[in-house]
């Protein structure tokens, strides 16, 4: 996933996107601590998935402060 197909969504969609992302990350780490983890680098892209469509929200609130 890259940034510019998170900027193309709606804030809530990111919420939703983002509360998917946690919901993995979760799971990931039960499957790592009862040793059925079998791709330990998506741990890594799914957290930093998760701080870049947090990146995307802020940019979105800032912006909308700024225009307000």
């Amino acid at each position: 996933m890259n940034a510019q197909e998170l900027r193309d969504k709606t804030p809530d969609q990111l919420r939703d996107e983002l509360t998917a992302l946690k919901k993995e990350a979760f799971n990931l780490r039960f499957q790592q601590a009862t040793g059925q983890l079998e791709n330990t680098a998506r741990m890594r892209q799914v957290r930093r998935d998760a701080a870049r469509v947090k990146t995307i929200l802020n940019e979105k609130a800032a912006a909308a402060a700024a225009e307000a």
